[in-house]
């Protein structure tokens, strides 16, 4: 956390920004670790007008009349406008505010703040972030794409869980979002993606998709169908068996042992 949908909620936020020109801004060393020194940032920032506010997976772009900036919110990082929070609280994270938390902004000519909040100082900031290194997004993803996601050229490929995290092949699914997609395909998490049949290939696209929706509309990726059994010894809210757990794609993975082959 957060996934794609919380980074969609921040870009929503920021777009309250369009048009305001920056005053200064202010990076601590963990949210500069990007950048040659904390002070880059200020000084990439002052002055810049803020166009647009877009996104690519998790990642928050600002586009200005220079340099676009990106923001990275690691594993609790909330993006504030003020008082005004992109969502109310992340499942991994604490649902408090805290000043010291504030690990970058841009102060506005209009006396705005737009800032990041982390307790984990795994929030990042960049200035010109390169996009290369990422594959499509997810909330845009065609049926061509996800083929390519799919699809391994040489041998059997990684567990498919581990694929759907892979950022440079979709960006924006997170741990939460690609274990809820597995279990509403009904596929083991495990499962290598060269041996994915066509069957499986057509109902893990349409959990995709359903994924993001139903949950963007429910308001978080951690509303998914299976988290009332994400726990230790818990067992599948869908048919009651039991919720199996490993590391996968370096992520903790739960699925049911049951209904996901």
């Amino acid at each position: 956390m957060p996934e794609i949908l919380e980074v969609e909620s921040y870009r929503r936020l920021a777009e309250r920004v369009v048009g305001a020109t920056i005053a200064h801004g202010w990076a601590d060393a963990y949210a500069a670790k990007k950048l040659s020194a904390p002070s880059a940032w200020s000084r990439a920032v002052k002055g810049l007008t803020i166009h647009a506010a877009s996104r690519r997976g998790k990642l928050l772009l600002l586009e200005t009349d220079g340099p676009t900036l990106g923001l990275r919110f690691g594993m609790t990082g909330v993006l504030l406008l003020d008082a005004s929070a992109g969502l109310e609280g992340l499942f991994y994270g604490p649902h408090r505010f805290k000043e010291e938390w504030l690990r970058a902004g841009v102060a506005l000519d209009d006396g705005r703040r737009l800032l990041v909040h982390d307790p984990r100082r795994l929030a990042r900031v960049e200035v010109a972030p390169a996009l290369d290194q990422l594959g499509p997004d997810a909330l845009t993803l065609t049926k061509a794409q996800f083929n390519d996601v799919v699809t391994i050229t040489r041998g059997d490929g990684p567990a498919i869980k581990a694929r759907l995290l892979d950022q440079s092949v979709v960006a924006g699914v997170g741990n939460l979002l690609g274990d809820e997609m597995l279990f509403r395909a009904g596929i083991d998490p495990r499962t290598p993606t060269g041996r994915l049949d066509q069957v499986q290939r057509q109902q893990l696209y349409r959990a995709f998709n359903q994924t993001l929706r139903t949950l963007q509309r429910r308001g978080g990726s951690h509303l998914g169908d299976h988290m009332d059994g994400r726990f230790p010894g818990g067992h599948c809210p869908r048919d009651g068996g039991a919720m199996l757990s490993e590391t996968i794609g370096g992520r903790t993975t739960y699925w049911c042992s049951q209904h996901q082959h």
